[in-house]
């Protein structure tokens, strides 16, 4: 099958996304008119190169940041929701759960509670005009450590807001083992949050384990050193829990992927782990999560049964409810039988 043809079908098939960073969606356009207005000139094409231009981990969330550094007032994240919307559309997402990192933004001198008020006010026009679903986990990175962790809970429990249902821990691995998050994780499942915790991607498998064990992580975002791991893989077969796999991302960082076609997430599927499929950072890996799932497709020789069982994963992997689940995979099969046989 062509590519044209597999992502104009795929792209009329409801999904859902769950490991995605809202600032990350940023159009080039958008990225470009925060620069001017802070800078007061143009972006260069050699500026822009600069900027993208990385090979680790630790590369790309310098990158991160210098992004987030274009946000001069609260008011800008209106360009986050814009594109995040066209984003989703054009990609036949339908319910999304997405990480914002408030930490920088605060240390800029944000206000909270007008980033999660205007938050909501997009979210629920996405609603309104697209019928997308956004939810929101507050990434309390490993980046600024456990107290700087704690002060950004606390300011979820001070301003509560509907559409932020949990917390995920992301940031630089090497630089945040999970236990050190402890106290945060505990506070949020006893507060009644879920809880998510990138681990497995730059780090060993003892990084998934300890998010396991110390943070109980009710998914792992990448997770896929536990190839590593005879028992962790056991494990993860048997506990069903999900792993957010970021193929191009896993390959850009190239900690443990060189190309594509080498992901262990062909691997994780046949053994029975729970995987599902999602793009990372858009902008900064320049993928869609159509061309995620035709790499899966075209180079790690997924079928067609198989992309659709991924699909599947990708809702009942998130935190909506049953009821909701139900009726997604409903839509998902009633789109399919459009499907090309090959």
């Amino acid at each position: 099958m062509k590519e044209s043809d597999f992502c104009s079908f795929l792209a009329q098939v409801p999904k859902a996304e769950i490991h995605i960073h809202i600032e990350a969606v940023l159009s080039m356009g958008s990225i470009r008119k925060l620069y001017l207005k802070q800078y007061g000139r143009e972006m260069s094409r050699q500026e822009e190169t600069d900027l993208f231009s990385y090979d680790d981990l630790d590369g790309f969330i310098k990158a991160f940041l210098t992004v987030q550094n274009l946000f001069e007032t609260v008011a800008d994240f209106s360009y986050v929701f814009d594109d995040l919307a066209n984003y989703l559309v054009k990609n036949g997402v339908v319910y999304c759960e997405a990480f914002f990192a408030p930490t920088a933004f605060l240390k800029k001198g944000f206000d909270y509670n007008e980033m999660v008020s205007l938050f909501s006010e997009k979210i629920n026009s996405i609603k309104t005009e697209h019928n997308i679903i956004v939810k929101l986990l507050l990434d309390v990175s490993r980046t600024f450590g456990c107290e700087n962790a704690l002060k950004n809970y606390e300011l979820l429990k001070e301003y509560p807001c509907k559409d932020i249902i949990g917390i995920g821990l992301g940031g630089s691995e090497s630089k945040g083992p999970p236990a050190e998050f402890e106290p945060v994780f505990t506070r949020a499942h006893k507060d009644g949050f879920h809880a998510v915790a990138h681990a497995g991607e730059d780090t060993g498998p003892e990084s998934i384990w300890d998010s396991i064990n110390f943070l109980h992580a009710e998914r792992i975002g990448h997770g896929i050193s536990a190839v590593q791991d005879p028992k962790l893989m056991d494990y993860l077969i048997q506990s069903r829990l999900p792993l957010e796999v970021c193929i191009t991302s896993n390959v850009f960082t190239k900690k443990y992927v060189q190309k594509p076609e080498e992901h262990p997430v062909r691997e994780m599927f046949d053994s029975g782990i729970f995987v599902t499929i999602n793009t990372d950072d858009p902008v900064f890996f320049k993928t869609t999560l159509l061309e995620e799932y035709w790499k899966c497709y075209s180079l790690l020789h997924f079928s067609m049964n198989e992309i659709k069982q991924l699909i599947y994963n990708s809702f009942n992997a998130t935190f909506a409810d049953d009821t909701e689940k139900i009726n997604y995979i409903s839509r998902v099969n009633a789109a399919w039988k459009q499907a090309p046989e090959k």
